[in-house]
């Protein structure tokens, strides 16, 4: 982390004058594909998830004031964050403006907050979070977005979730909120507007997902490709096998395709739109890209790419997620569907 700060690639996203490198999306997509060939490149060049999201709404949202005191600590790495949203059943999930349970209620300007959150992403490491929950019953405008430090009292983590994937910093916890007072300074833009919150957040996080991926499945492709260049079985190099050919060209494609999806995608928010055709789009193509990359290379590694002497069984385990995380790929089917029954032939336009 100190060597990539020194070499000016630190906070990318971030603007300058807060020490990142202030890149846009798409050079974001070229740079966070190339950094995650590691799967310590993200935390490196801080820019791993939850960080990186809940940097760069806080940046597009936040008061100065909450930009001093929320953004700058977690852009400088002394502080890591997590974003509080989903909830166990019947809560929020893939649908929180229609299912969220938890409240906050106002006194005067302060907000007591009570309810149960669960699969929050790097809580146990977490000093700031960005907490969404029910304000009023308006079906659009009934949730509102706050800040919190891990040292409040009215809050709690019940549990840390074992999961199938890789145990990454923090965890993935259950939380419980009885009491938990908030002022009205540590709102997040006006009440009622938790939504546009969350949709400006998961807009370019769902993307920036893409575009790590796409890194961890060249690095698969790449072990792949090594192991069946060298490796001989019935006279000649695996590579030479037309089935083994045609296994790796797939992948090697579809990663390709991704890459455009995710590049086009970054295009349209940097233009100012929302990108939530583009974006769905990009999301449901690499999360399938990057589970069929590293399945394809280990089963051209054979035994050695089930085994630990590579990353490969650890990419495996975490590429199962990407079609969860952020909206499962069938959320985003339906997205795409809905495009489709209102715009028809010009769902394919251009620009």
């Amino acid at each position: 982390r100190t060597e990539a700060r020194g070499e000016g690639l630190w906070a990318l996203s971030m603007p300058k004058d807060r020490g990142g490198q202030g890149l846009d999306t798409v050079g974001m997509a070229a740079c966070y594909e190339e950094m995650n060939r590691s799967i310590f490149g993200p935390v490196v060049f801080n820019a791993a998830a939850p960080d990186d999201g809940n940097m760069v709404v806080l940046n597009k949202v936040g008061t100065e004031a909450q930009k001093d005191k929320w953004l700058q600590p977690i852009i400088d790495g002394k502080v890591r964050s997590s974003i509080v949203m989903t909830e166990p059943h019947p809560g929020a999930g893939s649908d929180p403006a229609g299912m969220m349970l938890t409240t906050a209620t106002r006194a005067g300007d302060t907000w007591t907050v009570n309810g149960d959150k669960w699969f929050i992403t790097g809580a146990e490491a977490a000093s700031h979070f960005i907490l969404l929950a029910r304000t009023s019953d308006d079906p659009r405008k009934g949730l509102t977005a706050f800040l919190f430090n891990r040292d409040q009292p009215g809050w709690e983590i019940i549990r840390r979730i074992p999961i199938m994937g890789p145990e990454e910093h923090g965890g993935h916890c259950e939380l419980k909120f009885s009491g938990l007072e908030i002022p009205d300074e540590n709102r997040l833009l006006e009440v009622g507007d938790g939504l546009k919150v969350v949709q400006i957040r998961l807009g370019t996080a769902r993307l920036t997902h893409c575009m790590r991926w796409l890194g961890m499945a060249k690095r698969a492709l790449e072990i792949a490709g090594d192991y069946v260049e060298e490796r001989e079985a019935f006279g000649q190099k695996l590579f030479e096998r037309e089935s083994v050919q045609m296994k790796l060209g797939q992948a090697a494609m579809n990663i390709h395709t991704g890459r455009l999806l995710v590049m086009y995608a970054a295009w349209k928010l940097d233009q100012g739109d929302f990108a939530r055709k583009e974006v769905s789009m990009a999301k449901v193509a690499v999360a399938d890209t990057l589970h069929h990359a590293v399945d394809t290379s280990i089963q051209l590694c054979g035994a050695k790419g089930y085994s630990k002497d590579t990353l490969l069984e650890w990419m495996y385990r975490y590429a199962r997620q990407a079609r969860l995380v952020d909206g499962a790929s069938e959320v985003h089917e339906m997205v795409l569907a809905k495009f489709f029954r209102e715009q028809r032939l010009d769902f394919w336009q251009w620009g």
